[in-house]
């Protein structure tokens, strides 16, 4: 065999790795065959032992031979495999210029140059970070949640009842064990995929609107995907019903900041006086849902109970966030950020629907709620949801299919992600999709 090698010692055996590589690939060496032994390679190549072993060895980590004990290597099969496709089926489609589905944020809502600002601050913070997060959460992060609840929401509770996590998945993970005696859970309806999994991987048994569950699972602000809100007559039938039955109350107050055309209602928690109900509050809304921060505030049973587990967890979310949120909180930007953002899309939604009712006129049923950043738009429709989700995603269009039946089907449109210059174009887009 002449073959000639460069002579730096660093690439050799990868030169030697190259060439049966190519030999292997181009079936001069057929599958099955056995490899010249470390000895006879070495000799023949006029090169180390050790260098043919580690090419031998990266070879095999590669997958184009493998070692049989006592016997050497051989050539595997893998010339003959098809290579797997590395093209993602997504390629073909347009990027999405009108995203009626997302749950995000407005791109003009957030002063990412201020949370820099807070990042920067808190990386420097050098001792802090050389260590875990503590399991629970940072404490000064708890302690401004626990005021900052307590003026916003009056909930009222101490550091100590608060866990922090990255994400409302990872503060469920953190619950179900704790409650573990309880068999059944309910929710409001079949969109809350991502709490009804976590329960349902715990052994729990999934229902829906059955006050009678040993968990009632609500979020009082955002009962329906267009931002209908439970009313205070009906929040208090559900802490006195839930409090004779023994039941537990989650309550996930997600959207509360986002109520525009009543006075925000009392929490759950406070209703029931910080008993039998676990509040959860997340800021994916609030800052970006990239910045992985939600909490839990447990009642005293079950807080003392988590204490006792503590330790046996890893805190989730980022140190480096939690120290910059609560700074951020302190210095009055999260209650800045919330007044903004109300303004910001109460009056999005409010242009929303106006272009909506322009450009559909008394063809359709829009519902609004009180609160959030989405409508709902009922209009006639014979083909189905999916075909409709598909054409418009070939168009650049996003949208979430609430309902559909035989005459009708009602799409969710959020103004969150869109801007408001593009509402007209794309509702007359998806007026053309509707109508073909």
């Amino acid at each position: 065999m002449s073959l000639s090698f460069h002579s730096n010692k660093e690439c050799l055996y990868l030169q030697v790795y190259e060439h049966y590589k190519n030999l292997i690939m181009e079936r001069r060496i057929p599958a099955g065959s056995r490899m010249p032994s470390l000895r006879k390679c070495s000799a023949e190549l006029k090169l180390s032992r050790t260098t043919i072993e580690n090419a031998y060895l990266q070879l095999a980590a590669d997958g184009y031979i493998v070692a049989r004990a006592q016997s050497g290597y051989y050539v595997t099969n893998i010339a003959e495999q098809k290579p797997v496709s590395t093209t993602s089926w997504h390629a073909n489609l347009p990027s999405i210029q009108y995203d009626f589905a997302s749950n995000g944020v407005d791109h003009e809502s957030f002063r990412f140059d201020l949370w820099q600002r807070y990042i920067k601050s808190a990386l420097r913070q050098s001792d802090r970070l050389l260590s875990y997060g503590e399991p629970q959460g940072e404490a000064d992060l708890r302690q401004v949640l626990a005021d900052y609840i307590r003026q916003r929401r009056n909930v009222n509770c101490s550091a100590d009842d608060i866990v922090i996590g990255a994400g409302v998945q990872s503060i469920l993970n953190l619950l179900c064990p704790l409650i573990h005696d309880r068999k059944t859970v309910s929710f409001p309806n079949a969109s809350f995929v991502q709490g009804s999994t976590i329960f349902s991987d715990y052994g729990f048994e999934v229902q829906y609107r059955n006050k009678d569950c040993d968990v009632i699972y609500v979020s009082p602000a955002h009962m329906t995907k267009w931002g209908e809100i439970m009313p205070v007559s009906r929040r208090m039938e559900l802490v006195h019903y839930a409090a004779a039955k023994g039941s537990l109350i989650i309550e996930d107050d997600f959207e509360n900041e986002f109520v525009y055309f009543q006075r925000p209602t009392p929490s759950l928690f406070n209703l029931a006086g910080g008993h039998g109900v676990v509040y959860i509050g997340s800021f994916s809304r609030l800052l970006l849902p990239s910045i992985r921060l939600s909490f839990m505030v447990l009642p005293p049973s079950l807080s003392r109970k988590y204490a006792a587990v503590a330790e046996r967890y890893s805190q989730t979310a980022s140190k480096a966030e939690q120290i910059a949120l609560c700074q951020f909180i302190r210095d009055g930007h999260l209650t800045s950020q919330t007044k903004k953002l109300k303004k910001l899309y109460a009056q999005k939604l409010k242009a929303l629907e106006n272009e909506v009712r322009n450009t559909f006129g008394s063809n359709c049923t829009i519902q609004t709620g009180a609160a959030g950043t989405s409508l709902a738009l009922t209009i006639p429709y014979a083909r189905t949801g999916l075909e409709l989700k598909k054409e418009a995603r070939m168009h650049g269009m996003s949208l979430l299919i609430l309902e559909e039946n035989a005459a009708t089907i009602t799409i969710l449109l959020s103004c969150s992600s869109i801007t408001t210059d593009d509402f007209a174009p794309a509702c007359q887009l998806l007026s053309r999709l509707l109508n073909k």
